[in-house]
């Protein structure tokens, strides 16, 4: 697999420990809403509610080696996540300060301080991308029959550990170095203020045609670089007590998403609809209407962003820059909130009475006005270039007659004869709105047909390597895809 398609593995499986954030969201969000005041101090269902969505955030780096090792083993099995906790056991463990004083025969004082901050995100992806190579090469070696028990999936915990070691080795010399690498280029963000996360808003939005952002993401929202500001901000009260997290600095890397995400690009897809051709508006408004109500409601976007991102690149490019200025307004204003899974409603209404969201309703406006934005620029440019947006390409897809199937099982069998049936897939994995795909000829699928199926999107990366955006159901299609039959 080339470079560009092992990034993505990556990519893909840092959305498993990535899924977990929205249970923590949910719980805090709720004690929040209990307790306002005192942040469970005066109500003991808050404070459960609370503590518990802290006892999540407190293990963020373990579950990253868990769900990234699980994410990239080749069948999905729970071994490999056991294997991960293993190896990120006994690296934590040799590179604990005391452990470390202890094998360089030196005084706990003198131990550097990156020791004290080896439990990151950092050490856990990289031990999870670690533990599933391990995983996918050995989990079906056959040992002696004097060692049979140890064959197979149970030989994987136990290599893990040793490899644990001579990784603990390394890091032992390199880690002081890759630490203070991190921090300050964290430290050169933050002393950017604003414009540092006006910066992440422009390069985030512009890495999503490869799924590179998921390898920027951690460092602006998690313990990379030492910003680490969504569980900062999470975790509200305590994150303030800790000296963690600054009311009105905490969350400037996630509160411009929101006037984007629930409506700047909403707008755009009016400007898609109202500048579609007649006789195609009807199903234009129909999808357009879907994936902005998505937009708006849960901030997963990807399925707006896809339909204009390679048909027109001059509107992604406007929408990247947009996305810059949206995140240095809220974070010159210290209009903030924050998320633990998108910059959409249903975020912003549970972390509306967490300690950190500051001048939480000034983002809603800021959305309107964003709105106006995105529609008349985006109508305006559509217009003047003649863009070929949904509803204003040329009818060629009307040649292909097919009606889609109303339930994921008929769609899962259509969708991979479209791919060129399941012999021509080679890998099969779903993000959260995409299908992506390494396939073993790519001139056999039918991309009018994908289309025609409802995809929004479909993005070929590298030689064999090919994205479908199917929408929210991607992870469900891709399960039935993966379930059927060769001949299929």
């Amino acid at each position: 697999m080339n470079i560009l398609g092992y990034l993505q593995r990556i990519g893909k499986a840092l959305i498993v420990p990535v899924a977990v954030l929205p249970a923590a969201a949910l719980l805090m969000g709720l004690g929040y809403w209990i307790d306002p005041v005192a942040w469970g101090g005066n109500s003991m269902v808050a404070a459960f509610l609370i503590k518990s969505g802290n006892g999540i955030l407190s293990n963020m780096s373990m579950l990253f080696a868990i769900g990234v090792a699980y994410g990239m083993s080749k069948d999905k099995d729970g071994a490999a996540a056991l294997a991960a906790f293993v190896g990120y056991s006994v690296v934590m463990m040799l590179l604990s300060p005391g452990a470390v004083a202890q094998i360089q025969s030196i005084d706990i004082e003198s131990v550097p301080q990156a020791f004290a901050k080896v439990d990151n995100q950092f050490i856990g992806i990289l031990m999870g991308v670690i533990t599933a190579e391990i995983y996918n090469r050995y989990s079906k070696v056959e040992l002696h029959k004097t060692m049979a028990f140890f064959s197979g999936k149970r030989l994987v915990p136990i290599l893990t550990a040793f490899v644990a070691i001579l990784v603990s080795f390394v890091l032992m010399h390199v880690w002081p170095f890759i630490f203070n690498g991190l921090t300050g280029f964290g430290l050169i963000m933050k002393d950017m203020g604003p414009e540092g996360a006006g910066l992440f808003g422009f390069f985030n939005r512009l890495l999503i045609p490869v799924g590179l952002h998921h390898g920027l993401n951690p460092v602006f929202w998690y313990d990379l670089a030492g910003i680490n500001d969504i569980p900062n901000f999470l975790g509200g009260a305590q994150s303030i007590a800790d000296g963690a997290a600054i009311p009105g600095e905490t969350g400037r890397y996630m509160a411009g998403f929101f006037p984007i995400m629930m409506f700047g690009l909403p707008g755009a897809a009016l400007a898609i609809y109202h500048t579609a051709k007649h006789e195609n508006k009807e199903k234009v408004a129909s999808m357009m209407i879907a994936v902005s109500v998505a937009a708006f409601v849960t901030g997963v976007t990807e399925p707006i962003e896809f339909s204009f991102m390679f048909l027109a690149p001059l509107l992604y490019l406007l929408h990247a820059v947009l996305t810059g200025i949206s995140m240095y307004i809220a974070a010159s204003m210290q209009w903030i909130s924050g998320f633990g899974f998108s910059a959409g409603f249903i975020d912003l209404v549970l972390q509306s009475r967490n300690p950190l969201a500051t001048n939480w309703y000034m983002l809603i406006p800021q959305g309107l006005v964003f709105f106006a934005v995105y529609y008349f620029s985006f109508k305006y440019i559509i217009v003047k270039y003649d863009l070929k947006t949904p509803g204003r390409e040329e009818n060629e897809n009307n040649k292909v007659t097919i009606t889609a199937a109303k339930d994921t099982d008929g769609l899962a069998i259509q969708y991979t004869q479209a791919l060129g049936g399941k012999q021509n897939i080679v890998t099969l994995e779903a993000c959260a709105t995409r299908l992506r795909l390494t396939l073993n000829n790519r001139e056999s699928i039918c991309e009018a047909t994908l289309k025609a199926l409802g995809a929004m999107a479909v993005v070929k990366l590298g030689d064999n390597n090919l994205q479908v955006i199917v929408g929210a159901e991607a992870g469900i299609i891709a399960d039935k895809m993966s379930a059927l039959p060769q001949q299929e």
